[in-house]
């Protein structure tokens, strides 16, 4: 598995927008901003083609310590989900 890191999203974002990698993080930071501000107002963000962002519930239910096997109650929380639009599915599967 090959993970990108923050630095090397800014440098290519830098090289295909004909941007400074400064103007580049800017405009990353932003993004990241404003989605996190987004789904924080429960709000979803859609981008046409790529994908949805969004909150769930997730409920409490019970799970297992694995190095004492005593049963545990993990707590309701939120998840952040994101589900691809079809333009990138069918980008990927090509």
């Amino acid at each position: 598995m090959c993970l990108m890191s923050k630095a090397e999203l800014v440098e290519k974002i830098a090289s295909q927008a004909g941007l400074t990698k400064a103007d580049a993080e800017r405009a990353v930071n932003s993004f990241v901003s404003v989605v996190t501000d987004s789904l924080k107002a429960g709000e979803d963000v859609t981008l046409v083609g790529f994908g949805t962002f969004s909150v769930g519930e997730r409920a409490e239910r019970q799970g297992r310590n694995p190095q004492t096997g005593e049963t545990i109650t993990i707590a309701a929380r939120k998840a952040v989900k994101f589900k691809p639009g079809k333009a990138l599915k069918e980008e990927v599967d090509s």
